[in-house]
């Protein structure tokens, strides 16, 4: 089994200087700008995502 792929910047500061966190799996601490957040796949949309007549995106 291959390992999750880590992110490569903090969501919040945009800073790349991140570390795994003990708080569990998907958990990641930013040390610039000190916030812990948690990364977690909710699952697939039933209908996906399809390109209108107008050119923009429809759910």
């Amino acid at each position: 089994m291959s390992e999750r792929a880590a992110p490569f910047y903090c969501p919040y500061c945009g800073d790349e200087d991140l570390r795994p966190s003990e708080q569990g799996h998907g958990a990641w601490e930013c040390a610039a700008c000190n916030r812990a957040f948690q990364l977690k796949f909710l699952g697939l949309l039933a209908q996906g995502l399809r390109q209108t007549d107008a050119g923009g995106d429809e759910i």
